[in-house]
């Protein structure tokens, strides 16, 4: 998840669009259709909190090994700004990153709405009701946690997250694991926070989501874009002091 500077602008837009878009289609798809299937009182055969988790990790993993030798595999506006605060991606690249992040978020939700909309009757109401895979807090909350506690899992989880990444990228660190690494991480911060805000800890993902959700998640969505990036942009101006004698020697 470094940057790239040899493939042309629009390849990189492209490649952080498309890996937004299976981002949300196979996280947000997974949460939507399988979490709870056949439904959440009998549940045979659905995959739960840890089959989402493991959804999201294992999508930056892939997309990661496919897509970032061409853009860098952000695919998250809060990764695009605490990189760039931690001076690892150029400031005047961040707004083409962001605007390409949330139009791949978007369109990947927009696939799973028309996949719902194809259901059994009733189907995208249903998903509609249950939040479609939208973050929350209060009683939009998957275990009900306030605000507060909603504030403080999203900034701090998200902060670890540029941690692992700006660790895992580093000159000095082993080569070709990172996506491994950063999708476990993802996987294991999902695991944490599914039942406090149901996980953003990235502004596109949770826009896209918000679309199909209803009034509620656009009152509650300044969340999910305020503190990903705060915790992002605390690590990444944090990362450099913290551990600059040991990228030096």
């Amino acid at each position: 998840m470094s940057e790239t500077a040899s493939p042309a602008m629009y390849a990189r837009l492209g490649a952080e669009a498309l890996g937004t878009f299976v981002l949300v289609l196979g996280g947000c798809g997974t949460a939507v259709f399988a979490a709870n299937f056949p439904d959440a009182e009998t549940n045979t055969v659905g995959v739960g909190f840890l089959g989402v988790a493991l959804a999201f990790g294992l999508t930056v993993v892939v997309g990661a090994f496919a897509l970032g030798p061409i853009s860098g595999g952000h695919f998250n506006p809060a990764v695009t700004l605490g990189l760039a605060a931690a001076g690892r991606f150029s400031w005047s690249d961040v707004g083409g990153y962001v605007v390409a992040q949330v139009i791949g978020g978007v369109l990947g939700s927009s696939v799973l709405a028309l996949i719902a909309l194809g259901g059994p009757s009733g189907y995208f109401a249903a998903a509609q009701e249950s939040g479609f895979a939208a973050n929350g807090f209060g009683e939009h909350s998957p275990d009900g946690f306030g605000l507060g506690s909603a504030i403080l899992t999203e900034t701090v989880l998200t902060a670890v997250f540029l941690f692992v990444i700006l660790g895992t990228t580093a000159r000095i660190a082993a080569p070709g694991f990172a996506p491994l690494a950063i999708g476990l991480s993802l996987t294991l911060i999902h695991l944490v926070s599914i039942p406090v805000t149901n996980t953003s800890v990235n502004p596109a993902r949770s826009i896209a989501t918000a679309i199909y959700a209803g009034g509620w998640a656009w009152g509650q969505l300044w969340v999910f874009l305020v503190f990903p990036v705060l915790g992002a942009v605390l690590a990444g101006a944090a990362y450099r002091p913290m551990f600059s004698r040991v990228l030096t020697e």
